[in-house]
């Protein structure tokens, strides 16, 4: 099985190449996510997970935690999570949801979230039921 860790610093190209691959509203420029990348991995509730072999990432997740008035405590939100479409079906976002799930639960949260239009089969296979509408404004 491929190896699930914390992004580094060393990992920015990587991560970079798949993210564009991923990005659908906005085309990655690499001096905005170069900003964005440095900024995250040192963040304590932010975690970047990339998941590797030996010839090189197959995907990532970014998600993030933070208290919410209404949960009685802190709430965690997915805010990426991309494995390389040649790679898919091995469980790899499987386990990178785990993997997510049970940096939340250490940090005490009480739900993971997520929006997404994609992968509504995968996302109630591992557990997750639909709960509201995503709107969404650009700036």
């Amino acid at each position: 099985m491929p190896l699930i860790r914390r992004a580094t610093a060393t990992d920015i190209e990587d991560v970079f190449e798949l993210t564009r691959r991923f990005a659908m509203t906005f085309r990655p420029e690499f001096d905005a996510f170069r900003r964005a990348f440095d900024h995250l991995i040192a963040q304590e509730d932010t975690v970047l997970l990339v998941i590797e072999e030996p010839g090189g990432l197959l995907g990532y997740l970014l998600g993030f935690d933070h208290y919410a008035l209404a949960s009685n405590g802190r709430i965690a939100w997915i805010e990426e999570i991309m494995v390389r479409q040649d790679r898919r079906r091995e469980g790899l976002g499987r386990e990178l949801m785990r993997q997510f799930e049970q940096w939340a639960a250490t940090r005490g949260s009480k739900l993971v979230a997520l929006a997404t239009r994609r992968a509504r089969a995968f996302y109630l296979s591992l557990g997750y039921e639909e709960s509201a509408g995503y709107f969404r404004k650009l700036l």
